[in-house]
């Protein structure tokens, strides 16, 4: 039997994706975020307006994802509760954000230079995919702060082992996402890490920036 229920959050797992983009004094952010989906060539990423990321594509729309996969999940939660913003709302205070300028160091992750954007990439990241934010879409009320990306994405970079014999696939049985499904970490359908953000989370979703 099913009930009629009012969830806080419909978040039923969805890839993580750690996001560059470039800073206004030209430095690269990093950004973790759960609201990903693909089709085609293009990407539909959702975040939180007061993030620094969106704030750096709203005027420059250079952006580059790297993919996570489960080895990365300790990296991944080490700066899950940091923001590139200086200016945070006195919830995110709460709940135990705080300033951080070089999250590739308090991360733990190594960088390498995109190809095609000059952003910092995630060396360790299997899967990156660079290119521009052609839209910003508001989502739901004004006050909600919530927005969608429209990228398209130009290029393509993927670790050798995950490709299939033709170069033009990628072996699903080798690609592993790390998923999050509400505020937990999953690989393989299996628990993979003991998430910061399932501590006292309202709204608990990767998109912060």
């Amino acid at each position: 039997m099913k009930r009629t229920v009012e969830p806080k959050v419909l978040y039923f797992g969805t890839p993580v994706v750690l996001i560059s983009t470039r800073n206004p004094d030209g430095s690269t952010n990093l950004a973790p975020m759960s609201s990903a989906w693909w089709l085609g060539y293009h990407a539909m990423l959702g975040m939180g307006t007061s993030a620094q990321t969106v704030k750096n594509l709203v005027d420059r729309p250079e952006i580059a994802l790297n993919l996570v996969d489960p080895a990365m999940v300790a990296a991944l939660d080490r700066i899950a509760l940091l923001t590139g913003s200086e200016e945070m709302s006195d919830s995110k205070r709460a709940r135990g954000y705080r300033f951080e300028p070089d999250k590739f160091a308090a991360a733990g992750l190594s960088r390498t230079t995109g190809a095609l954007t000059g952003l910092d990439l995630v060396a360790e990241s299997p899967i990156t995919m660079e290119g521009r934010v052609e839209a910003i879409h508001q989502i739901g009320a004004s006050e909600a702060h919530l927005c969608g990306l429209a990228m398209k994405v130009e290029q393509v970079q993927v670790e050798e082992e995950l490709l299939m014999s033709n170069d033009r696939y990628i072996d699903p049985l080798r690609w592993d996402p790390l998923i999050m499904k509400f505020t937990e970490y999953f690989a393989g359908g299996a628990p993979a890490y003991e998430s910061s953000l399932a501590r006292g989370w309202e709204m608990p979703q990767l998109n912060v920036g």
